[in-house]
């Protein structure tokens, strides 16, 4: 089964006025990520960055939205984070012509 974790650099300060949010280092994203993989035995299919406007708008709902919006009239803030896909249970085992998983993995990240 193929899974995703996303790595996204946390918000070290809010926005104030006249002050945009501070957040971590992409690298600080990369290196909680290399840590994740390792401690877990992640089986890694690919790794991307992915780049995404506006996820910590309090009318977003982060790095998992599917739907993230822009406007003209609003400044839009763009956010770079790491996206580790990785595979879960056991390789399928091929039977006659069709293949059969063996074992089964639980849902969620």
């Amino acid at each position: 089964m193929l899974r995703y974790q996303d790595f996204v650099p946390k918000m070290t300060k809010p926005a104030a006025f006249l002050s945009p949010a501070e957040h971590e280092s992409f690298d600080a994203a990369l290196t909680e990520a290399n840590r994740w993989i390792k401690e877990n035995e992640i089986r890694v299919v690919n790794v991307e960055t992915v780049v995404l406007p506006n996820i910590w708008s309090r009318y977003e709902e982060g790095s998992r939205d599917p739907s993230l919006g822009t406007s003209g009239e609003s400044p839009s803030f763009w956010h770079q984070f790491v996206r580790v896909w990785y595979e879960v249970g056991t390789l399928p085992e091929k039977e006659g012509s069709e293949f059969r998983v063996q074992g089964s993995a639980e849902s969620g990240t």
